[in-house]
């Protein structure tokens, strides 16, 4: 690895002399322009970064070598498990080479017909399938398109039978779930207000519930929830399979509790429903089931951290009636409980899905008391997705396992013969490199114990070597094992990844998210801390091979990393940031996020923002590491600003020459993407992390 003898030519940037007096603190933002996109001097210094990089680019020796390995190692494409309607389900799936998923319907004859192929959709590939719901019978369909990244989930309703589009779009349906009443003829759905209702910063905002009947126009809905509540309020809609309850969940923002509510749509109108709440104004998520033998599951974090599931009789909604049915565990996160059931079993089962550390454990209980029966066998140690269940009940369940090293894989556990079954595989082959897994222990600044995985060539360290660590830390997300074609194609060139489960996520349960939130969020970045310099003290890489990588939540958790300890780094990549803390509320959906972060606007809060935000603690003379600061131009969530104000900002203050660079990218957003971006994406952080902690020397030295 060498080092560049002379400091790059950045773009100018001018600095300007503003000013905030934020609760009697004075805080300068001389990059202020840089969050007008349409600012002339903005869209001329964007064009100059995109020379630099460029030229960075034509350094890095591995970049082909990564993209072709990660093309490879994503050639077995990808396989759902079965989503049943009656006696047609629905499946997705990605042939190799495919640049998405592709939709399909499976007639009861066996027929599988394409419903929705969003390359067929838009060849150019700008245009993404965000999620899907068909109706209870499966004769009817509600996709949600968007394009160029936007998220913004335009609704279209089509007729299963004949593939064809009878309605759409809805537009203003972001993050929008569908609920449909029995008969197919109408759902629940979430749309924002007009935006001509409303100012331009609250266009993002002001959700409402509506019944929707197919084939009226959207105008005609009928607004059934969420008039005069919190601007930021999301939604959350479900009808039980008999149409029978409705169930409606409010969250104001990203925070981790809910107010919720049902109402019997068999004693009042479908546009009218009379609602009883739940629970209000309660620290706790609650959601509710309603099961086939009359009973209400009650899944909830209430009184229990880990979470736990009670039953309860509908009308008897208060908590003081909910009976434990599966108690909190000690040391094992509630993810899932599903129901076996049906003529064929001799009593109903549950499947009840726990996570210990982030790793997944499954067993069976009854039903009827949710006493313990017995463990099921599992895979490997690694992460489960679903399970998933026939709507009208049965005894089998689909879920798909993954871990580290295994493409997501659908099995089936069937309650006749107890037994965990392969179902299916993704439709390509992948041939998997060995690598070695464990499970690690260290001690975070504060005496807490945190866990890490580490991938590695080699069973034990045999030399400091290239190293990534990778971390999220936030919105209770849990970092669970889980394929990854970047952390294959790195492993098998011979460098090691390691992936934290710090304090803001959800691997220890709802507390632990707690730990790294609002004015506990240094904890996270401790934690981090803390596990590269256990992974350098353990002897598996050195500062000088060190590089940390993270986006969006993770993306603000490298960037206050690189800004508190520069020197424990030599490379980051900062993906889709937050990283002015003191205005990410001005922007995008910014104002959805103040009960994770705090608010700036008060005085209180302003300080823990003010302590860590890394565009604020960026310090001239400080020779930073190698940085590559990743934007998308239609990232509707954190705002490029981001990105471009803190690239210019350590542009301007590093004292050394690693270079700190911006990849600025057009047309896609925060979320999904075509194949070929994703890997164009990873290719370029790996190279870059390559040419930066010494994996092209190691992988030089290899060759010869």
């Amino acid at each position: 690895m060498t080092t560049p003898a002379e400091r790059p030519a950045y773009p100018a940037a001018p600095r300007l002399d503003l000013v905030d007096d934020m609760h009697g603190v004075l805080v300068p933002d001389p990059y202020r322009w840089l969050e007008d996109d349409t600012d002339e001097r903005t869209i001329a210094w964007v064009d100059t970064q995109r020379a630099l990089m460029a030229d960075e680019r034509g350094t890095w020796q591995s970049r082909d070598h990564f993209t072709e390995r990660v093309e490879a190692l994503l050639g077995a494409g990808t396989i759902s498990p079965p989503y049943w309607r009656g006696e047609r389900y629905f499946l997705v799936r990605r042939e190799p080479g495919q640049q998405f998923s592709v939709l399909y319907a499976v007639d009861p004859d066996g027929t599988e017909r394409v419903l929705i192929d969003p390359m067929q959709i838009d060849p150019e590939g700008l245009t993404t399938l965000d999620s899907w719901q068909p109706s209870k019978e499966g004769d009817r369909l509600a996709y949600q398109l968007s394009v160029g990244g936007d998220e913004e989930s335009l609704v279209h309703v089509m007729d299963v039978a004949t593939g064809e589009t009878i309605e759409g779009p809805i537009d203003r349906c972001r993050y929008s779930p569908i609920a449909w009443l029995p008969g197919g003829e109408a759902f629940y759905y979430v749309r924002r207000i007009a935006p001509d209702l409303l100012p331009e910063s609250e266009q993002n905002f002001h959700r409402r519930v509506y019944l929707h009947r197919v084939g009226t126009p959207p105008e005609q809905d009928v607004l059934v929830f969420g008039a005069g509540m919190t601007m930021t309020n999301y939604y959350g809609v479900e009808v039980s399979r008999d149409g029978h309850w409705l169930q409606v969940s409010a969250a104001e923002g990203t925070e981790p509790r809910n107010d919720l509510w049902v109402a019997d749509l068999t004693a009042s109108p479908p546009e009218a429903p009379a609602f009883t709440l739940v629970q209000g104004d309660v620290d706790a998520q609650t959601d509710l089931t309603f099961l086939r033998d009359g009973r209400v599951m009650v899944s909830t974090d209430r009184d229990a951290p880990r979470g736990r599931i009670a039953v309860t009789t509908a009308g008897h909604w208060d908590a003081t009636h909910w009976v434990d049915l599966i108690p909190e565990d000690d040391e094992a996160v509630l993810e899932s409980v599903t129901v076996l059931d049906g003529p064929e079993l001799p009593e109903p089962l549950l499947v009840v899905v726990r996570t210990a550390h982030g790793v997944a454990h499954m067993s069976l209980h009854r039903a009827d008391d949710g006493a313990f029966i017995r463990s099921i066998d599992l895979p490997g140690a690694g992460t489960i997705g679903g399970p998933v269940e026939h709507i009208d009940g049965g005894p089998v369940t689909w879920f798909v396992f993954t871990d580290h090293a295994t493409v997501p894989t659908v099995y089936t556990f069937d309650g006749r013969t107890g037994e965990v079954e392969l179902h299916a595989r993704p439709p390509g082959i992948v041939d998997v490199p060995a690598v070695h897994s464990r499970q690690v222990t260290y001690t975070s600044l504060d005496g807490t114990e945190v866990r890490m995985f580490v991938l590695s060539p080699t069973e034990q360290p045999d030399r400091p070597r290239p190293t990534i660590l990778y971390g999220y830390g936030g919105f209770g997300i849990p970092m669970s094992p889980g394929y990854s074609a970047a952390i294959l194609a790195w492993v098998e060139a011979g460098g090691i990844w390691a992936v934290a489960s710090i304090r803001g996520g959800g691997e220890e349960g709802e507390q632990w998210h707690r730990d790294g939130m609002l004015g506990r969020k240094q904890n996270v970045y401790d934690d981090f801390h803390a596990a590269a310099e256990w992974l350098i003290g353990a002897g598996w890489t050195s500062a000088d091979k060190l590089g940390i990588y993270g986006g969006s939540n993770g993306g603000l958790l490298v960037g206050a990393a690189m800004t508190q300890r520069p020197e424990l780094f030599n490379a980051v990549v900062c993906v889709a940031p937050l990283l002015d803390m003191l205005r990410y509320t001005t922007s995008e959906l910014g104002p959805t996020w103040t009960v994770e972060y705090g608010d700036p606007e008060d005085p209180e809060q302003f300080a823990w923002l003010h302590a860590y935000s890394p565009y604020h603690r960026v310090v001239e003379g400080t020779d930073y590491p190698a940085t590559m600061f990743a934007v998308f131009e239609n990232d509707s969530r954190t705002d490029p600003m981001h990105g471009r104000k803190m690239c210019s900002a350590v542009q301007h203050a590093t004292s050394g020459t690693r270079p700190v660079l911006l990849r600025s990218e057009g047309d896609v957003g925060h979320g999904a993407r075509s194949l070929s971006k994703s890997v164009e994406e990873t290719a370029d952080t790996l190279a870059f992390m390559a040419r930066w902690t010494g994996l092209d020397d190691l992988r030089s030295e290899h060759d010869e």
